[in-house]
């Protein structure tokens, strides 16, 4: 059955692919994009049989060679990484469709390496996600890691230097996750997930394990940019193009969060996690302080990509707020905001593509009403994921914080929930003031007429991906019910 070998299908569509690009690539430069489209696509198709067969037989178990652990290489698609996995690779799909034109302008002389490097990346973000070994999943982890600097290094004259920082900041979380997964090692004797699931509770009173807990929490928040280690974010996501940019901020982070979730809920327990000491709260503290701090940053901001950075650092606080709960409602409002800012903010930087092809900035302050006029599909797409991430309904970005809010009233947590009612307000700020420029005239200037312009959208391969996850954001709305029950399911307490 196809099924039962969907994991190794996935990662080895992205190893083979990886090689046919540069290798066709060096022959016609054209033919890059077409085969990262069909890449992701292949990987996509497969992420959504397997979860299919999930929801209806279980988790799957693959092992290469059919060498069983602790011999062998175990891939592991259950619900928890089934779900990230379909959601980076559809998201993936169409990035790399819109990637096509605005690689062309861009970056002209580099179209073959950054699709092999994007390839090369989704295989790490993939092996993270599917690998049931966590010395593998450091390995992925560097892959991934590796690819990301050179991604984001192909951008503005300061990209270079953005990547080096990442590149030190990165490697210093890896060694910590890695030094975490030694002192593991020591304590249990195995390095395969779940059999370390079984053994830990034995070695509750251990001080190894929980400082590898502690070790592994930072080195992956590292990656996850939860605050106050989110510092390598922002000049990353500003200076890379925006097709580096639009590929890594919708699904890079998730993959943190993601080693979170497995870490704190599954490997550990959130009882073990907090056997020390209230780790889980403190997470959760940090996370609540990130919201405010990547909101408040939003607002200060004048460049558009810089804005949606620090938009980033507050959109990852509530994924790991939800996390934090250890409830059922705030594990699917946690899940289900996954799955929203991923589209939300895969379209908000596609948005700022558009608006830096046609105009040659994303300059929040040069932003005027006559956009509506040149770009009406484009700006429509800004206000549907602007009005999503504000959280109004029927949008997607409200029922993943209404969820999360249960979560908190659940665990009578009043101050997370202050935190989500105070951040959509803070929100609103500074995506209204884009929506002001763009569809109201400004009285203090006497304007009687909107300002001048004509009808510019960018090419259609641009504009209907955009368009195509601004429209999955009312579908995903209307869908919570259904995709909250599944997720419902996944909780593993």
């Amino acid at each position: 059955m196809i099924e039962s070998h969907i994991p190794a299908y996935i990662a080895l569509t992205y190893v083979l692919f990886s090689i046919l690009i540069p290798s066709f690539g060096l022959w016609r430069r054209d033919l890059c994009q077409p085969l990262a489209v069909l890449g992701t696509g292949l990987a996509s198709l497969f992420s959504l049989i397997g979860f299919i067969d999930y929801l209806n037989n279980g988790m799957i178990r693959y092992y290469f060679g059919g060498w069983e652990p602790p011999i062998g290489i175990e891939f592991v698609y259950d619900g928890l990484s089934g779900f990230f996995v379909l959601v980076i690779n559809l998201v993936a799909f169409f990035v790399l469709i819109y990637s096509r034109e605005i690689s062309r302008i861009e970056f002209p002389d580099k179209v073959m390496p950054y699709f092999a490097l994007s390839m090369l990346m989704l295989l790490g973000f993939n092996g993270m996600l599917m690998t049931g070994d966590l010395f593998n999943l450091y390995v992925f982890l560097e892959i991934s890691s590796l690819s990301s600097y050179a991604l984001i290094s192909i951008g503005d004259k300061p990209a270079p230097f953005a990547a080096f920082r990442y590149l030190i900041i990165g490697t210093t979380g890896g060694t910590l996750y890695l030094l975490g997964v030694g002192f593991l090692y020591t304590v249990t004797g195995t390095l395969n997930i779940i059999d370390m699931t079984a053994m830990l509770p034995m070695f509750i009173d251990s001080s190894a394990a929980f400082a590898a807990l502690i070790l592994m929490i930072v080195g992956i928040g590292v990656k996850a940019a939860l605050f106050p280690m989110h510092g390598w974010l922002p000049d990353s996501y500003t200076y890379a193009a925006t097709s580096s940019t639009a590929l890594i901020a919708p699904i890079g982070t998730k993959v943190g969060a993601y080693i979170l979730f497995r870490i704190m809920l599954w490997l550990f327990g959130i009882e073990l996690t907090d056997a020390f000491a209230p780790v889980s709260y403190v997470v959760g503290v940090l996370a609540c302080v990130g919201i405010l701090y990547g909101s408040v940053m939003a607002i200060a901001q004048t460049e558009m990509k810089r804005m949606l950075a620090y938009s980033s650092v507050s959109q990852i606080g509530y994924i790991i707020m939800g996390l934090s709960l250890a409830n059922p409602w705030g594990f699917a409002g946690a899940l289900l905001h996954v799955l929203n800012h991923a589209v939300m903010k895969a379209c908000l930087f596609m948005v700022s593509g558009h608006l830096r092809v046609k105009e040659g900035h994303s300059d929040i302050s040069l932003f005027n009403d006559s956009y509506r006029k040149k770009y009406p599909w484009t700006m429509a797409a800004f206000s549907i994921g602007a009005i999503s991430m504000v959280g109004l309904p029927p949008l997607a970005g409200f029922f993943s914080k209404w969820y999360l809010a249960l979560g908190t009233i659940d665990n009578s947590n009043w101050l997370f929930l202050a935190v989500i009612l105070v951040s959509s307000l803070l929100n609103a700020v500074y995506f209204f003031r884009i929506l002001e420029k763009v569809y109201m005239m400004n009285p203090s200037k006497e304007q009687k007429q909107p300002s001048g312009g004509s009808y510019n959208e960018p090419k259609a391969s641009m504009l209907i991906p955009t368009s195509v996850l601004a429209v999955s954001l009312f579908v995903i709305g209307f869908a919570n019910a259904a995709i909250v029950g599944i997720l419902l399911g996944v909780f593993p307490m």
